[in-house]
């Protein structure tokens, strides 16, 4: 099926704030962002906020026999085009860094995965005004 956005279809920005392997919440964003690029809809971002930036860490390794979500992310956000934000503040407190901030907090060395952004809330602000939905993915209870 063609994936190209529909005139006239909505455009989404995905918020996923639950963590990578403590909650389903990638896994499910996933899902629902390739059901809405099969039917013609466009992703105008995707954001990670609070546990959800444990996404876009480079050195995420799942045994063999488990999905890596990072890997398939970023099959999705290279394939479509989508830009993915991680939020500064959380990314810094959960130690996920790209090479500026490694070299701005004196640390060894950068482990943002390929196709991710360390951004400020600026990018959800823009979300917000860009999107015509805005979907939240919690982590669960």
């Amino acid at each position: 099926m063609d994936s190209t956005p529909a005139a006239g279809l909505p455009g989404y920005s995905l918020v996923i704030s639950g963590g990578l392997y403590s909650s389903q919440a990638p896994a499910t964003a996933l899902a629902f962002a390739k059901a809405l690029v099969s039917t013609g809809h466009r992703i105008d971002r995707v954001f990670l906020y609070g546990e959800g930036v444990s996404l876009a860490s480079a050195l995420n390794t799942p045994p063999s026999d488990e999905t890596d979500w990072t890997r398939a992310w970023q099959e999705l956000l290279t394939d479509q085009d989508i830009p993915a934000f991680a939020c500064i503040a959380s990314a810094l407190r959960r130690g996920l860094l790209n090479q500026q901030e490694a070299d701005r907090y004196q640390r060894p060395a950068a482990n943002l995965a390929d196709g991710f952004v360390i951004a400020g809330l600026g990018e959800w602000v823009q979300a917000l005004a860009d999107s015509d939905r805005v979907i939240h993915f919690p982590g669960g209870a």
